[in-house]
């Protein structure tokens, strides 16, 4: 599927003149510094506290900023007319993801720098944080192409807050309740455990298994916001 670099920028440079008119919406962009400022104090091993900076900032920035965006096309009744355009669903995917995923990268490493973590591997960290980004946003997609407006998009986004922020504290109760072992492999729990490892005595194993596993999230999830997109061009 041919990609077109011309109309994916004026996607983004549609998204941003709407999305900076948006107040509403915009303000969400200060949040995940303000955690990082007042958490900033925290005890450094306590990673899991910078961990739930990070959960929490994916779904309330990236999946919601998504979310948003794509539920205020069809609010206006744009989508439907972006769909009709000889933009492919590639161009319109990557080019409403562009905006959303520079934001969150930029404020995401300011809140990094802010907080003062310092990963035991940078590469692995960021690769991590790529992907998680572009889970988030795929989610944020999803998210808005079942809501038809901006107040449905704000709560469709509630499940993802539930399942990916709350992930990490349920794996927590694996010892009293097993079935919450399926926790431990949600996005999420395997970026806390990346967090949680030390600059001694870690493996290989131990940085692969968080990239792998938001990996393999981040595909699945690329691919249904895909069909799901693709089934509602057919629908229109």
């Amino acid at each position: 599927m041919s990609i077109s670099l011309k109309r994916v920028r004026a996607i983004f440079v549609k998204d941003y003149k709407e999305f900076s008119r948006n107040y509403a919406v915009s303000i969400i962009l200060i949040f995940p510094i303000i955690f990082a400022l007042l958490l900033r104090g925290t005890d450094p091993s306590l990673t899991g506290v910078f961990g739930l900076v990070l959960n929490s900032s994916f779904v309330i920035l990236t999946t919601f900023a998504q979310a948003c965006l794509i539920a205020e096309e069809k609010e206006r009744n744009t989508l439907r007319s972006l769909m009709m355009t000889p933009a492919t669903t590639m161009d319109v995917l990557i080019g409403k993801s562009t905006l959303v995923f520079a934001m969150s990268a930029v404020v995401l490493a300011i809140a990094t720098y802010i907080f003062g973590y310092e990963p035991v591997n940078i590469w692995v960290f960021v690769a991590v944080i790529i992907l998680s980004i572009i889970l988030y946003t795929a989610a944020g997609t999803i998210c808005g192409l079942f809501s038809k407006t901006l107040l449905e998009a704000s709560l469709s986004i509630i499940p993802v807050a539930i399942v990916f922020t709350g992930a990490p504290g349920g794996a927590l109760l694996v010892k009293d309740f097993p079935i919450f072992k399926v926790l431990e492999y949600v996005p999420s729990s395997q970026l806390v455990n990346l967090l949680n490892i030390r600059n001694i005595g870690y493996t290989t194993g131990d940085l692969l298994k968080p990239l792998l596993v938001t990996l393999a999230w981040t595909i699945v999830f690329i691919i249904v916001a895909v069909v799901l997109y693709q089934r509602r061009l057919k629908d229109e």
